[in-house]
Parts: structure tokens; C-alpha cells; sequence
């Protein structure tokens, strides 16, 4: 073994890929997922006008959490500036909410 190259048990071993988010807005940001495939899948199952809303209540809940973490600990929740992105969430799911109630049923 030559000077430059280290002793085999001195190497540190290979880390493992992390499973988990690394930030509060990232387990967050899995929340407002499992909200939106909620929406989805009760929509699929025939009663869409439950699905839009759960869909829209999720977007909401993001703008709150989005409103109320710091940048650093937004994770996938920032994308824009903090207001923007704020606007943008809540707005959409506020007007998905009110064309859910909104829309009259169809005849048969």
C-alpha cells in the first residue's frame, strides 16, 4: 500500500439514500399530496363534487403552510415568492370549492 492512498477500514462506507424529507415542508408537502389523491380517488369513485372539494381544502391547507414557514423549511411547498405562491394555492382551491358548490346537478 503506498502512502497516498488510505487503509481500506479508513474509508468511510457509502451513506445510504435518505427515505424521509429532509424539512418540515417536505413532510408537509407529502400531506397536501395524500389530500390531493384523496380528492382524486373519491372523485373517481363517482362523487366528484366530495373530490373537488377535498382537492381544493388540500390546496388551501398548502397556502397555509406555505404562509407560515420560513423559506429554508418550505421545501417543495416554495416555488415562487412566498406571496405568490400563497395567492396562487388558496386562490385555486377557494375557486375549485365554490365551482364545486356552484355547479347545479344535471337532469338524468
Amino acid at each position: 500500500m503506498t502512502d497516498d492512498q488510505p487503509h481500506p477500514d479508513m474509508v468511510p462506507p457509502e451513506e445510504a439514500p435518505r427515505r424521509y424529507p429532509s424539512t418540515l415542508g417536505g413532510l408537509l408537502y407529502l400531506l397536501v399530496l395524500a389530500g390531493v389523491g384523496t380528492g382524486i380517488g373519491i372523485a373517481w369513485a363517482g362523487d366528484w363534487r366530495l373530490g373537488v372539494k377535498w382537492f381544493g381544502g388540500a390546496l388551501i391547507a398548502a397556502g397555509a403552510f406555505r404562509l407560515v414557514l420560513r423559506n429554508r423549511d418550505a421545501g417543495m411547498l416554495a416555488v415562487r415568492h412566498r406571496l405568490v405562491d400563497v395567492v396562487l394555492l388558496s386562490g385555486v382551491g377557494a375557486v375549485l370549492i365554490f365551482l364545486s358548490e356552484s355547479i347545479p346537478n344535471q337532469p338524468a
